[in-house]
C-alpha cells in the first residue's frame, strides 16, 4: 500500500512539474517576438494596474476599444488608425487585463471596465470624446455614456453582443469553471490548452473572417502574444469572462441614453441583424449598416468599408 502510494505521489508530483514547464515554454514561445511592444506605446496609472494605449493624430477625440476575444488589444484597430489621424486625435488602449495592459489576479467585471473607460476619458483625453468599439465590450460603453453623457459624442458599435447573452450571470457552473482556471498550474495548464495557436487559427476561421485568404499570420501572432503577455496573470480576465462575470444588463440605459450611435454589422455574422433590431427596439434612434463579406471583424477584414462608414458618421 505504502509503495503504491509513494508511486502514486511521485506520478503526481511528476505531472504537475511536467505541467508548469509547458506553460513557461509556451508562454516564452507566444510572446518572444514582442510585437505589440513599441515606441508608441503609453500608459495610463489607474487605481487597479497600468493601462497601455496609444495616441495618434490631431481633431476631435476619438477612442478605440477592442473586444474581449481571446488575445485582443488595441491590435484589433491597427488597419483603422494612420487613416484616422488627419481629423481625430486616436487613443487606442488595452483595456485592463488585456493586451500589454496589467493583469492582475482579481475578477473582471463589467462595472470595472465602465469605471475604467470614464476615468480615461475624464483623465487622459479630457474632452468629449467620440468612441469606436466592438463585440462584448460594447456594453460599458453604453454604460459609461448613460452615466457620463456630458464626457462622450458619438458612439460607432461593431458587430454588438446579443442584449440576450448580456442578461445572463454567473452560475454555479460558470463559477466553477472560472475557479477552476484561476488554479495555480493546473489552471494555467487548461487556459494553455484552450488558447494555443490552433484555438486562435480556428476562431479566426469560425468566426471573425468570412474571406479566410483575408486572414494573415502576424494577425494570429499578434493576438497569442496578447493572450500571454504579463506571464500567467494572462488567464484571470479570460476566467472572468467564462465565468459570466463581464456581462452587463443595459436595457435601461440603452432607452435613455441620447448619443448618436451608429451600429455596423458585419453581412455573414450570425443573427446580427436580429441583434441590431433588439438595439434599435430600445432605441430606435440607432442607425445601422452591414459591410457585405464580413464578419466579427470587419476592422480587419475590410479596413476601407469601416473607414468610410466611421468618416461619414463622425462628419
Amino acid at each position: 500500500m505504502t509503495k503504491k502510494l509513494t508511486t502514486a505521489i511521485v506520478l503526481s508530483g511528476s505531472s504537475i512539474a511536467a505541467m508548469h514547464v509547458i506553460n513557461r515554454v509556451h508562454t516564452s514561445m507566444c510572446t518572444a517576438k514582442s510585437l505589440l511592444r513599441n515606441s508608441e506605446n503609453r500608459y495610463y496609472e489607474w487605481r487597479f494596474g497600468k493601462v497601455r494605449y496609444q495616441k495618434k493624430g490631431s481633431g476631435s477625440p476619438l477612442l478605440l476599444i477592442h473586444d474581449l476575444t481571446v488575445g485582443s488589444s488595441n491590435y484589433e484597430y491597427h488597419r483603422l488608425i494612420n487613416n484616422l489621424t488627419e481629423n481625430h486625435e486616436i487613443y487606442s488602449i488595452d483595456l485592463l487585463g488585456y493586451g500589454l495592459s496589467d493583469k492582475p489576479s482579481m475578477t473582471y467585471t463589467g462595472n470595472l471596465y465602465e469605471q475604467l473607460i470614464n476615468d480615461f476619458v475624464m483623465n487622459v483625453i479630457k474632452r468629449k470624446t467620440s468612441v469606436v468599439v466592438t463585440g462584448e465590450s460594447v456594453p460599458f460603453v453604453i454604460m459609461a455614456c448613460h452615466n457620463n453623457p456630458e464626457i462622450f459624442n458619438k458612439l460607432i458599435c461593431i458587430n454588438p453582443q446579443n442584449l440576450y447573452t448580456l442578461n445572463q450571470i454567473p452560475s454555479k457552473q460558470t463559477t466553477l469553471m472560472k475557479l477552476f482556471l484561476e488554479i495555480p498550474i493546473l489552471g494555467t495548464f487548461t487556459y494553455h490548452a484552450l488558447t494555443n495557436r490552433l484555438t486562435v487559427e480556428k476562431m479566426f476561421q469560425r468566426q471573425c473572417f468570412c474571406r479566410l485568404n483575408e486572414i494573415r499570420d502576424k494577425y494570429i501572432a499578434n493576438y497569442l502574444e496578447g493572450a500571454y503577455a504579463c506571464g500567467y496573470n494572462s488567464k484571470y480576465a479570460f476566467a472572468s469572462y467564462v465565468g459570466k462575470y463581464m456581462n452587463l444588463n443595459i436595457l435601461r440605459e440603452l432607452k435613455e441614453i441620447n448619443n448618436s450611435i451608429l451600429m455596423i454589422g458585419g453581412e455573414k455574422e450570425p443573427e446580427i441583424r436580429t441583434t441590431i433590431d433588439n438595439y434599435k427596439y430600445y432605441n430606435p434612434a440607432i442607425e445601422e449598416v452591414y459591410i457585405p463579406d464580413t464578419r466579427h471583424l470587419p476592422q480587419l477584414e475590410a479596413p476601407d468599408e469601416i473607414l468610410e462608414q466611421i468618416k461619414i458618421f463622425l462628419t
